[in-house]
């Protein structure tokens, strides 16, 4: 089972996918939790390019540095775990770069579809899981949790953007939520932890 977690920046991505992780193997399921960018050695490599915020990229530049990851990324992760029978919860894959490279930076959502089908070689997640927050809520969140780690500067470029290109990248997670409606599903990330867990793993299960 692929599953994927997706939504703005400060939805609850990481904290609901540790819950998710803890029921799957509390099943006795063998659980891969990972992420992008940097799932991967490769990924691992390309990520301060993509998130430090003193990086500068132009939009077709990320564009294809987050492809590059992806491709690697499910060659040399996602597959595998998969034909092993894992379960697998990754924080951020496809979903992402249509919304935030296509709605948010103003690149074809659809050619970004048949960019990512060329990196992925048709490897979608069984469900994807979209966390929706509102824009303000969200980003005051990431900032915060992105001074209490340290990681303003590392990992902050997204952060830094201006709140219109979140307003556009939550409103991206919606439209394209309702286009895919048979894989996707958006959950209130406002709720509390428990309350999020319990509505994710009805969804799944």
């Amino acid at each position: 089972m692929f599953v994927t977690l997706e939504g703005m920046e400060g939805s609850g991505k990481s904290t609901l996918l540790a819950g998710l992780a803890e029921r799957f193997r509390a099943e006795g399921r063998s659980v891969l939790c990972t992420r992008e960018p940097g799932g991967s050695g490769l990924g691992r490599a390309l990520r301060p390019l993509l998130l430090d915020s003193r990086s500068r990229v132009s939009a077709e530049a990320e564009l294809f540095l987050f492809l590059a990851d992806r491709a690697q990324h499910a060659e040399e992760v996602l597959r595998p775990a998969l034909e092993q029978g894992q379960v697998v919860l990754c924080d951020r894959y496809a979903d992402s770069t249509i919304v935030y490279q296509g709605y948010g930076r103003g690149l074809d959502a659809d050619r970004l579809l048949l960019l990512n089908e060329m990196a992925i070689r048709g490897l979608w997640p069984d469900r994807t899981l979209i966390l929706d927050v509102p824009t303000e809520l969200g980003l005051a969140r990431a900032r915060r949790r992105n001074a209490l780690n340290g990681d303003a500067v590392e990992e902050g470029r997204f952060e830094a953007e201006a709140l219109r290109f979140h307003a556009a990248v939550r409103e991206g997670f919606l439209s394209w939520a309702e286009r895919n409606a048979g894989r996707c599903t958006v959950l209130d990330a406002q709720a509390s932890p428990e309350e999020l867990l319990d509505a994710a793993w009805k969804a799944l299960c």
